[in-house]
């Protein structure tokens, strides 16, 4: 991996205070901007020291998450986000003033892509506040005791500590005691952190409303959606999405449900019951190691393009990759961009599971999209928003999914392995709807109790749940269980996302059916070009549509089950 060659920043640079990058800061602050060619150069320069801090910070976040309870790495990641970034916001807002003031912009705005990021660029101006720079650190620092209390999540079974990761692979288990014994231990320590993880919230939500009260916006949504720089839809598109789920894609979901109830001889779920096969067979296990699960992605992705299975040898040289659950581990998975050397980083939680081979392809899908994109001009270039970047990684699962024969040797187990895959993209639409809706609903009532808050989740759960799960005398499982969703805690509004990806991933997927190569290729074609498009041209280059209406999600929702019914799901 060819790693960018600093010009302006020193190769030996080690930021262990806010002075030793400030001479960066102080030169780009007093440059003479007497030219466009300066002016280009200037943002390259500027580019240069944003991958340098953005890796130093990522690298900081990386180890902080592999062992939440090393105090080193809690101190590291601290310091950088309390006495790096809060320095670096002031500056940042000068910089973006010199660079809008520049008489050589509107020779830029003529190139679409430093359009977009002047259009960025402009919207940061509008949002900064001095007074908000105390705030946003104290989030940066809040935000991560949900990883703690989670992370530190454990059951006993057998006379061993396991993690929630490995205690929920026990939920496929065909043994009905035993599941229900692991169920109700994982329920029992989730509520116990109920009281602590609700007030976390609570501060949450009062902060982040007062960052944008202080900004001039009358609740947090509305600043959010402007700070992540959604030009392309509008909170109305969000409703217009999840109204489109609760018609269209929640009865296929009760369908899917009903079929399996049928199968195990029962009218009605018990919370433990959702996850095991219902013909009685034993949890797909496609893999018993990490590094069983990396050989075999590889394989997939040599048989999709050779070049995606060389950039996973890339990262697997540069031991970019921690990808097996252990105690201390913070829970979920990542790709982390590393904008200067280009190999990003992938973390997750294995535990030999389908869902793990999924996360895999699914990270995998991002770790292409970075080295895609390394080759372009401007770190902003490379740092596209979410819908394009799930677009990458949700894409790859389903394109993958003809190539899992690495994984399965039974046509059996391959045949259920696609159906679950399947089943799980139709499925978790109305949880992405759910949750979103949720969000809305908490920012736009921002000084509502914990109380209201479980009100109107439970509301949501009969909106956008099928009925068919008996929760009775587990209620606080249910009322709690938003809390499980890691992105209202650490990256708010960050998950409809999904939602949208999804639908591009279908449509990607189902152009494949007709031509593999070409989806292939017109995939490439997409990812690499990062955020220098719109997202709508983005997927137009993917060849599919960026829209969320009614008649799209249910021409997408009629493949897909057509899809399952061939599978004889």
């Amino acid at each position: 991996m060819n790693k960018y060659r600093r010009t302006f920043v020193d190769d030996q640079l080690v930021i262990d205070s806010f002075e030793s990058v400030e001479k960066y800061l102080i030169d780009l602050q007093n440059r003479n901007l007497d030219s466009l060619a300066s002016l280009k150069q200037w943002l390259k320069d500027k580019s240069e020291l944003e991958a340098v801090l953005e890796e130093d910070m990522a690298w900081r976040y990386i180890r902080m998450s592999i062992d939440t309870g090393n105090e080193t790495h809690q101190k590291s990641y601290t310091f950088f986000v309390t006495e790096i970034q809060p320095k670096l916001a002031p500056i940042d807002d000068v910089l973006n003033k010199k660079f809008i003031a520049c008489p050589y912009v509107s020779e830029l705005e003529k190139d679409e892509a430093y359009a977009i990021h002047i259009r960025s660029v402009k919207s940061q101006l509008d949002l900064y506040r001095e007074e908000n720079i105390a705030i946003q650190a104290f989030l940066a620092e809040k935000t991560q005791e949900f990883g703690a209390v989670s992370g530190a999540q454990s059951i006993e079974h057998e006379g061993e500590t396991i993690t929630m990761q490995k205690a929920g692979l026990l939920l496929k288990e065909q043994n009905e005691p035993l599941r229900k014994s692991v169920f109700e231990k994982m329920a029992e320590k989730r509520c116990a952190d109920v009281s602590t993880l609700d007030g976390l919230f609570d501060t949450l939500v009062n902060k982040r409303t007062a960052l944008a009260k202080n900004a001039g916006f009358d609740n947090y949504r509305d600043y959010k959606f402007k700070q992540m720089g959604r030009f392309d839809y509008t909170k109305e598109s969000c409703f217009e999405f999840h109204n489109a789920v609760e018609k269209h894609i929640v009865p296929l979901v009760k369908k899917i449900q009903q079929k399996k109830l049928s199968k195990m001889g029962k009218t009605i779920f018990s919370p433990w019951d959702t996850a095991v096969n219902a013909e009685g067979k034993a949890p797909l296990k496609p893999f018993q190691s990490g590094q069983e699960m990396l050989d075999g992605t590889i394989a997939v992705f040599e048989k999709i393009n050779p070049e995606f299975a060389g950039f996973l040898k890339t990262m697997e040289e540069m031991k970019h990759l921690d990808l097996e659950s252990k105690p201390g581990k913070a829970p979920g998975g990542y790709n982390y961009p590393l904008y200067e050397t280009g190999a990003p980083f992938i973390f997750m939680n294995a535990v030999g599971s389908q869902g793990d081979l999924s996360t895999m392809i699914h990270e995998g899908g991002h770790a292409v999209h970075s080295f895609l994109t390394h080759g372009l001009e401007l770190t902003a270039f490379k740092s596209f928003p979410s819908e394009i970047a799930e677009l990458a990684s949700m894409s790859m699962e389903l394109l993958s999914m003809d190539y899992w024969e690495e994984f399965y040797n039974e046509t059996d187990d391959l045949k259920r392995a696609k159906k679950e895959q399947l089943q799980g993209t139709i499925t978790i639409l109305p949880w992405i709807a759910q949750i979103d809706a949720f969000q809305h609903w908490v920012y736009e009532n921002h000084n509502h109790t914990a109380e209201e808050r479980t009100k109107f989740w439970m509301e949501l759960n009969e909106r956008f749940g099928t009925g068919l799960v008996d929760w009775t005398g587990y209620e606080e499982t249910l009322s709690s269980s938003w809390q499980r969703q890691m992105h209202l805690f650490e990256v708010p509004f960050y998950y409809i996302e999904y939602g949208i990806a999804q639908l591009g991933a279908i449509g990607v997927w189902k152009n494949s059916r007709n031509d593999f190569k070409q989806s292939v290729a017109d995939y490439r074609t997409a990812l690499s070009l990062g955020y220098t498009k719109s997202m709508p041209e983005v997927y137009r280059k993917a060849g599919v549509d960026f829209k969320f209406s009614s008649d799209h999600i249910c021409m997408l929702a009629d493949f897909v089950a057509e899809e399952l019914e061939k599978l004889g799901a």
